[in-house]
């Protein structure tokens, strides 16, 4: 067989080779990364032109997160938020639209303290994702409720139910098990040293 023919097989098989690496590749991708956000991947997906840009978009929020100085809450400040949390609670009674609009302050303040970037919403509910993938949803909706609030909406159905979705993430941002590793990254260390140690 001339030699132009095995260069020609050489160069198919690498190609097959390649394609076959690349696609276990983009699996383990995928699977991390929807194993870190959770349904939040699902939102992003179903927002994107095409799973890969999705993808694009979530392995970038995790690159803007490392450079966030994140950082726990004071147990002081831990209890002095909550103490503002049970105020603005009690708030809602007498003035629901008041209430919302100072949970979502509070939520910002929080935020801010922790350090997290406060300047545009959807940049504070992209960075939050990372860390809190399963309440950000309630976030959005919180934020969206109360925004229709301020516009006229008077339904105190809608303002009860935005206080529940910003009690949602506003316990995961207090809360001293949020400065913890999350569970996955918790379940990955733990599977590390079992296998560590039984090896």
């Amino acid at each position: 067989m001339p030699a132009w023919v095995w260069v020609l097989i050489a160069v198919g098989i690498a190609a097959v080779l390649a394609l076959v690496v690349w696609q276990a590749f983009a699996r383990r991708r995928t699977g991390r990364l929807q194993e870190q956000f959770g349904p939040e991947y699902n939102r992003a997906v179903d927002g994107a032109t095409s799973k890969r840009e999705a993808e694009a978009d979530l392995q970038a929020r995790e690159e803007r997160r490392r450079q966030l100085d994140v950082r726990p809450l004071s147990q002081a400040a831990r209890g002095r938020y909550m103490e503002t949390w049970r105020i603005t609670q009690a708030q809602f009674v007498d003035d629901p639209r008041g209430a919302v609009q100072s949970a979502d302050s509070l939520i910002r303040s929080v935020m801010a303290e922790r350090g997290y970037p406060v300047e545009d919403f959807e940049q504070r509910a992209a960075d939050v994702s990372v860390d809190h993938p399963q309440v950000v949803e309630n976030y959005r909706r919180g934020h969206s409720l109360a925004r229709a609030s301020a516009g006229g909406d008077q339904s105190t159905e809608n303002l009860r139910q935005a206080m529940r979705h910003y009690r949602a993430l506003f316990d995961e941002l207090v809360e001293p098990a949020a400065d913890e590793p999350v569970a996955r990254e918790r379940a990955t260390s733990d599977d590390g040293a079992v296998s560590a140690s039984r090896g």
